[in-house]
């Protein structure tokens, strides 16, 4: 770490961004050092997301400066944060899937000849790779690679850029264990060398695992920060809300003993499915959720999730197999049939799957609800908010606005309407792929006690999830995906996370029982 009489790299002072009625950062100050990991905390809505674009040029702050080695500059595009040696890894990795590592890195390079030389990229690649444990086949097509070796470029691509001040968003969340511990070897390498690291998460036991120092923002504002060794899950949870709550309890046992005789509410019999383009098939998938079960689906980006909830959904057809919804044969229902027969669905992509970005939220909250609100042509708005501002209420959410386009809203809080809509019915059974993803640590706590309380009232639930220990908290049993097929099943407690993270990546051959 650096160290504490060292100039700062970067200094935010004062800065300020407001949108519309939201004061989205209130007079925020920050210092990153050379030689550092340094995390930034906060509930959805705090101002996180926005002070890192700032930073990374992508949003001109109303007021306030940045200072890189003490001296003011002015940062107008992701361009120009490139040009002062700032570089940001996204959620959503920039790669070109058909292009090999080479071509999506040299693409992003601005110190290239006219003539592109391949062989003297490839070194720097190797030099990079090994300095600081990033090694990558550099001729491998993006698609092929793994989700932790997509990560890697996308970090190469930043250093071969020369960046020294590196801002992580989410970087964690898409990763199995062994990706993780691989990621934070990183952290540890770029360190050393002096570069300045700026980790934003929601994972707090990896905060307190790998941050040298930790500012925690609310509602705008720095709130507080703290060095390393200086606070624990508990400390940084009253911080980011100013209150305890109940986050504490919610790691209580998961599963309950269901009764043996309980029926199945969803069947994947032989299950295939055919895929285009980039899309993952699925392959004689065996399948079973019981009324008063949580079934945990675990598996890296891309290993045929998505699909598996399109085809349970209507989505997606079968190419072979069957699929049964409470002893019925559904194989051919349609989206329609499957949803008024019971089915909730929180997808991967709540934007592009479950809402309509120009239309008002409570436009979006009648979405999906069938005839329940409805007399001839007419739509009972009253009744629809009534029941809705009762699921909100229920998951601890915040009651949102309801005349702004949904469009408008932040990812967390856009993800927070889509899963009170689709709770609000009492379903029979709960299709959620990474319902928590974007949401704050209280609310992912309060999702998590709904779904309990939804399986204890007799729903099934199917939760696909990157987050292993989300998945140990809340699962009876755990299924593996990978390449489209089951690779592993475990009941609760009988499974170790290295072993599970193995058979995630397809990195090693595991025995499964």
């Amino acid at each position: 770490m650096s160290s504490p009489l060292a100039a700062p790299l970067v200094e935010i002072r004062g800065v300020s961004k407001r949108y519309g009625a939201v004061q989205a950062n209130d007079v925020v100050d920050l210092s990153l050092y050379g030689g550092e990991v340094h995390a930034l905390l906060g509930e959805n809505g705090a101002g996180k997301s926005t002070l890192s674009r700032i930073l990374y040029g992508f949003t001109r702050p109303d007021s306030g400066e940045i200072f890189l080695n003490g001296k003011a500059v002015d940062v107008h595009s992701p361009r120009e944060a490139r040009s002062h040696r700032i570089g940001m890894v996204f959620q959503n990795f920039m790669l070109i899937p058909a292009l090999s590592v080479l071509e999506n890195i040299a693409l992003f390079l601005t110190d290239l000849p006219a003539v592109l030389r391949p062989e003297a990229v490839g070194k720097r690649i190797f030099e990079f790779g090994e300095r600081f444990g990033l090694t990558v086949n550099p001729h491998a097509p993006v698609r092929q690679l793994s989700v932790g070796d997509r990560q890697k470029v996308e970090i190469l691509k930043l250093l071969l850029a020369e960046a020294r001040i590196l801002i992580f968003d989410e970087p964690t969340k898409v990763l199995a264990p062994h990706e993780v511990d691989a990621l934070f070897r990183v952290f540890a390498a770029l360190k050393a060398e002096g570069f300045a690291i700026l980790f934003i998460t929601h994972k707090l036991r990896e905060v307190i695992r790998c941050a040298d120092r930790i500012t925690v923002m609310r509602q705008g504002r720095v709130v507080g920060g703290f060095g390393s060794g200086q606070a624990d899950v508990e400390t940084l949870v009253t911080m980011m809300f100013g209150e305890r709550g109940e986050i504490g309890a919610t790691r209580q046992a998961g599963a309950t003993r269901r009764p043996a005789e309980a029926r199945p509410i969803l069947e994947l019999r032989g299950a295939s499915s055919h895929a285009t383009g980039s899309e993952t098939p699925l392959r004689g998938l065996e399948l079973s959720i019981a009324a008063g079960e949580i079934v945990g689906v675990a598996g890296v980006s891309g290993s045929g999730q998505k699909e598996l909830g399109d085809l349970i959904l209507g989505l997606r057809s079968l190419s072979a197999g069957s699929k049964w919804f409470c002893g019925a044969n559904a194989s051919s229902w349609s989206i329609a049939r499957m949803r008024e027969s019971g089915v909730a669905f929180v997808p991967e992509d709540p934007l592009v799957m479950a809402a309509v970005g120009g239309m008002s939220v409570r436009e979006n909250l009648s979405l999906g609800t069938g005839r329940r609100y409805r007399s001839g042509v007419r739509l009972d708005w009253s009744a629809l908010e009534a029941t809705m501002n009762q699921s909100f209420e229920a998951l601890a959410f915040p009651i949102p606005p309801l005349d702004p386009p949904i469009g408008a809203l932040s990812g967390g809080n856009l993800q927070r309407v889509v899963i009170a809509r689709e709770m609000a019915h009492e379903p029979k059974l709960i299709v959620a792929l990474y319902p928590t993803r974007g949401l704050d640590v209280r609310s992912a706590a309060s999702l998590r006690h709904l779904l309990r309380r939804a399986r204890d009232g007799g729903s099934g639930v199917l939760l696909i999830s990157e987050d292993l220990d989300e998945l140990a908290e809340m699962t009876d049993r755990l299924l593996v995906l990978f390449g489209g097929a089951l690779v592993g099943a475990f009941s609760r407690g009988a499974w170790q996370p290295e072993e599970v993270g193995h058979l995630m990546t397809g990195s090693k051959e595991v025995n499964v029982a």
